[in-house]
C-alpha cells in the first residue's frame, strides 16, 4: 500500500506551464444532484476544444478535468447547495495538478441551442456557413470565421463549435478582469462576457477564486440539479505546491 501511494503522488505533477488565467471549457460527463450526491463523489469533464497557451503548450480537445464533491447541503426550507472542486487535468497519459475557478455554467439545453443556426435559410446552408449564438449572446458567423460580441469584441471561429476570443469583464454579473484577459482564449460555446449560470435554476455562490481556492459553491432555492452534458467555463487560478 505504501508503494502504491507513493507512485500516485509522483504521478500527479504540479503545473509548470499552464499559467493562471488559462481558460478551460469542459462538458461535464457527470451529473450533480444535491438530493442524491455525497461528499467525495468523483466528477469529470471533457475538454471541448484545443487550449493553446503563450508557452506553446496545447491542452488537447478530449483531455479530462477531474474533480470531486467537497460538500453537499440537501434540499430543505433554505434550499440546497453543492461544493465541487476541479483539481487535476488528465492528458496524454499524465495527470497535472491544477486549481480552477468557475466563470460560467450552462445547461445541456443551452449547449444544444448554441450549436443550432439562428438564420431562416439554415436548411439550405452547409454547417460551415451557419450563423449561431453563443451562450451569453455573441454571434458566430461561420462563413466569415468571425465572432462578434455585444461589447464590440471580435473573435474567431476555428471550426466545429470552437471559438477563440478575449474575455470581457462583467462586473454586474460577478466577473471582474484578471489574469488571462489580455489574450484570446478557448471558450467553446460561451461568449466573451459570459458569467454566471445559464438555463439552470441555480446561482454561483462562490466561484472558487477566493479562499478556499478552487471550491465552487452552487446553490438553489430548490434542489441543485445539473445534468450530464452541461457546459463549464473554468479558469486556472493557482497551481498547488508539489
Amino acid at each position: 500500500m505504501r508503494v502504491a501511494f507513493a507512485l500516485l503522488i509522483f504521478a500527479v505533477i504540479p503545473s509548470q506551464d499552464i499559467p493562471a488565467g488559462t481558460v478551460i471549457p469542459i462538458m461535464l460527463r457527470s451529473s450533480l444532484n444535491a438530493a442524491k450526491d455525497r461528499v467525495g463523489k468523483k466528477i469529470a469533464g471533457r475538454v471541448m476544444q484545443d487550449v493553446r497557451m503563450p508557452s506553446g503548450r496545447t491542452i488537447r480537445e478530449g483531455s479530462r478535468m477531474i474533480g470531486h464533491v467537497v460538500n453537499v447541503t440537501q434540499p430543505g426550507s433554505s434550499g440546497s447547495s453543492i461544493v465541487v472542486k476541479f483539481d487535476a487535468l488528465e492528458e496524454q497519459g499524465r495527470t497535472t495538478a491544477l486549481t480552477t475557478r468557475l466563470v460560467a455554467v450552462a445547461s445541456t439545453a443551452s449547449v444544444r441551442d448554441a450549436q443550432l443556426p439562428i438564420t431562416g435559410n439554415s436548411d439550405t446552408d452547409p454547417v460551415s456557413q451557419w450563423v449561431t449564438r453563443q451562450v451569453g449572446g455573441d454571434v458566430v458567423r461561420r462563413g466569415q470565421g468571425r465572432v462578434a460580441s455585444r461589447d464590440g469584441v471580435s473573435g474567431t471561429w476555428v471550426g466545429a463549435s470552437s471559438v477563440v476570443i478575449k474575455l470581457t469583464p462583467n462586473p454586474k454579473a460577478g466577473c471582474s478582469e484578471g489574469p488571462g484577459y489580455d489574450r484570446e482564449q478557448a471558450v467553446w460555446i460561451f461568449s466573451s462576457a459570459a458569467c454566471g449560470a445559464y438555463g439552470l435554476n441555480v446561482k454561483i455562490a462562490s466561484a472558487g477564486a477566493a479562499p478556499p481556492l478552487g471550491e465552487i459553491e452552487i446553490t438553489s432555492r430548490r434542489n441543485v440539479d445539473i445534468g450530464d452534458g452541461s457546459a463549464w467555463l473554468l479558469t486556472v487560478v493557482a497551481a498547488p505546491k508539489p
